[in-house]
């Protein structure tokens, strides 16, 4: 899995504020990253704080219910309500531990918003550009988001044309058609038990 940077991850979860229902998406990632780069810039605050920040915001900005119907996909009959709802939680808690532990690598890196647009259905796409630096190079960060009840709510973020709900996808629909529901389950809650970040290679 492509490693994401510490700033787009944080991006997807930290804010002072939660969003209003009349701000539009560009706005939403606007005051999503300017949030992010406050709190990373927080010397005071060590990395376990952050990344419970992490935690603890990021629901209020990602649309896990509809995350999982897009990352399921297929497979999504297969699970029941129950499963359903644990799968959420869990995945839920795997980008919390895993991409949240990405914040103590942040590097003085900036967010541009280099443009924005409407997608089939409704959606809309927010383009970034995060400014890395020491001359490394610029990394291209783009975040799909879909109104629910009024408010615009991330479901993907893609990282230098590669897709957080893709990548999940290809790699959770082999272990549901090996091993069902459960398996992915039990891979999902030995992974979070020790925080390791998930990999079918390793699975």
């Amino acid at each position: 899995m492509r490693p994401w940077t510490p700033l787009a991850l944080a991006a997807l979860a930290l804010a002072a504020l939660p969003a209003r229902a009349a701000d539009g998406p560009r706005a939403v990632i606007d005051h999503v990253t300017n949030a992010a780069l406050k709190v990373l810039d927080d010397r005071a605050l060590d990395t376990e704080t952050k990344r419970l920040r992490v935690q603890d915001v990021v629901y209020a900005y990602v649309d896990f219910d509809t995350m999982t119907r897009l990352v399921l996909a297929r497979n999504l009959p297969r699970f029941s309500d129950a499963q359903r709802a644990a799968f959420t939680k869990e995945f839920r808690e795997h980008l919390s531990l895993t991409y949240g532990r990405s914040i103590e690598n942040y590097k003085n890196e900036r967010v541009e918003i280099t443009g924005d647009h409407e997608e089939p259905r409704g959606d809309w796409t927010v383009k970034t550009k995060i400014l890395r630096g020491g001359g490394a190079d610029e990394v291209l960060v783009e975040y799909r988001l879909r109104q629910d009840a009024g408010t615009w709510k991330i479901i993907d973020i893609v990282v230098e044309r590669v897709s957080l709900v893709a990548n999940f996808r290809s790699q959770f629909q082999d272990i549901v058609s090996q091993g069902g529901p459960e398996k992915l389950l039990a891979l999902l809650r030995e992974k979070n038990a020790k925080r390791e970040a998930f990999d079918d290679k390793k699975s």
